[in-house]
């Protein structure tokens, strides 16, 4: 297949297009990174004659994924470094250190993604367990969250603050500015090659999964400025998706503008994450009652945030979990309200990293604010219901009642959504689906909502509001995939809208089909602004 030059006219044709402009479209013409046209084939036939032509065979064109909150560098070492995100067991998770540690000698050892919720011991390696496994080499290996992690005492001689920072444990996980200091200095024993080469190798995977541009979620506790640094610059290559890169530092506005960002916002911590028990509860922890996780900005530390951030034109936010935290993050709101006017705060619009617990009340006021969502169905998924580790960690009903993405969409916020790579996959389609499917009655939202915060929602998020990116339109930028699918479907809520739903008139393009027996689209081609970043030779269904 010929990649096609965006400095030329491109006719794709024989296809089913996604687009408001045209449901029933066929073909797509694209000009100088643009879509100029959609419709039928035999018009754009005739409209195009000169056009290069690429047959869709029956392919289905949409625009293309934003995954809206990614951690890349971390990412990319799990795809090259040791994944225990499929540990079954403690013993288990201590061969694969070992096996690793004897075919890697004399390196740091980075993993990431062991869960201890269901073993059957119960409980992690304690730090001699992981010591003896790794025989003496230094090894980071953080939680599916990332919010705590498990490291040897050789990691440790590298980041000595951590013995005396809080959320240090002499034997068992460490969490809060403990494991900060151990991120940080674990960060600091990889290579400058190394560190790019895990970014490339995933943007190039996201890519191949239909994603366009992702948000980098950095801040210091997490990354480091030459980090994003060096992200920004791949990203700007060209060849692979599109970086917005946020810096999540309370006071960081001229390390933000500094370095490029988009935003002073992204994973700056009001709280930790439930799996570690450092989301900031109201309510203590129905398996641990001693705590109720960590709180770390308060609603005056939030409104210094925002007030800032608003006075110098620029996009704030926060990583808020718990409903403490989200009580707090709200109060913040007001209380900058009282300092710069509400149409000041909505008109930079604020974003808040997964608002899991968040209620029907708040969400409306931070609607009024503006405010956008930046949530992660694959947590439901993996997480939500009534007997998996949100039940486990909360105790019902409580814990069956996080990531309210119907709640969060009728107070009119605007859903954006992502995966938290490397805490859930970058899976676009299984991210829609579990949205629309969530383990809760009640709490899921359409098919077509979904898939618009999954493309549209993250420019919008990015501070883009022009209202055609993230479609295809006359007009709009020429970012798309091109996927080998099966039916094609309009999900109606209900009876009183079926008719009207399915009919072309409506205006409603239709979607792959998402229950849970139908297999999701496969992506043949991403293409960022008319430039090709991915594709696979076989553009055949």
């Amino acid at each position: 297949m010929s990649l096609p030059n965006p400095a030329t006219t491109t006719l794709l044709l024989g296809g089913r297009v996604h687009s408001p402009a045209a449901p029933d479209a066929t073909a797509m013409a694209v000009a100088d990174g643009t879509v100029v046209w959609v419709g039928q084939d035999s018009v754009g036939r005739a409209l195009h004659p000169d056009a290069e032509v690429i047959d869709l065979d029956g392919a289905f064109v949409a625009p293309a994924f934003v995954d809206a909150h990614v951690h890349a560098t971390s990412a990319g070492l799990l795809y090259s470094g040791l994944d225990l995100t499929g540990c079954r067991t403690l013993g288990q998770c201590l061969d694969l250190v070992r096996a690793y540690a004897a075919e890697h000698p004399g390196v740091l050892i980075w993993g990431h993604g062991w869960e201890e919720v269901n073993w059957a011991e119960g409980r992690p390696p304690t730090r001699a367990e992981l010591d003896e496994a790794a025989g003496g080499a230094p090894v980071y290996l953080s939680r599916i969250d990332v919010h705590s992690a498990l490291v040897t005492t050789a990691l440790l001689h590298r980041a000595p603050g951590a013995r005396d920072a809080d959320g240090w444990s002499e034997q068992g996980p460490l969490a809060r500015a403990a494991h900060h200091h151990v991120r940080r200095a674990a960060k600091e024993s990889l290579t400058t090659a190394q560190r790019q080469q895990a970014q490339r190798l995933f943007l190039k995977h996201a890519a191949s999964l239909g994603v366009a541009a992702v948000h980098e979620c950095a801040g210091p506790d997490i990354s480091s400025p030459e980090d994003l640094t060096d992200l920004l610059r791949l990203s700007a290559a060209g060849d692979v998706p599109q970086v917005f890169g946020y810096w999540g530092e309370a006071g960081g506005l001229a390390v933000a503008k500094e370095l490029g960002a988009t935003g002073v916002a992204g994973d700056l911590f009001v709280d930790g994450a439930l799996g570690s028990r450092t989301a900031a509860l109201c309510e203590p922890y129905t398996d641990d009652p001693s705590t109720s996780g960590a709180l770390y900005l308060d609603a005056d530390a939030v409104a210094e945030h925002l007030i800032a951030c608003t006075r110098a034109g620029v996009q704030g936010g926060f990583h808020v979990i718990g409903d403490r935290a989200v009580a707090q993050v709200v109060a913040g709101f007001a209380k900058a309200e009282n300092v710069v006017g509400a149409a000041a705060l909505a008109a930079r619009h604020h974003r808040l990293e997964h608002l899991e617990m968040v209620t029907a009340e708040q969400a409306a006021r931070l609607a009024g604010w503006g405010v956008i969502a930046s949530m992660q169905p694959l947590f439901d998924d993996a997480w939500g219901g009534t007997d998996r580790a949100y039940a486990q960690r909360l105790g019902l009903p409580r814990g069956a009642q996080l990531n309210p993405f119907a709640t969060v969409a009728a107070a009119g916020m605007v859903l954006a959504f992502g995966s938290d790579v490397p805490v859930t996959p970058v899976d676009p389609w299984a991210t829609v689906r579990a949205a629309v499917y969530h383990r809760t009655e009640g709490l899921g939202i359409s098919p077509r909502a979904a898939f618009t915060a999954h493309t549209r929602g993250g420019w919008r998020a990015a501070g883009i509001q022009d209202g055609i990116s993230g479609t295809l339109q006359p007009g709009a930028p020429a970012t798309y995939a091109v996927w080998s699918a099966g039916e094609l479907v309009v999900a109606a809520p209900d009876e009183k809208v079926q008719r009207w739903s399915t009919d072309p008139r409506s205006r409603v393009p239709a979607l792959p089909r998402l229950d849970a027996d139908a297999e999701l689209p496969r992506c043949l081609r991403t293409v960022l602004r008319g430039r090709t970043i991915h594709h696979i030779e076989e553009d055949r269904r």
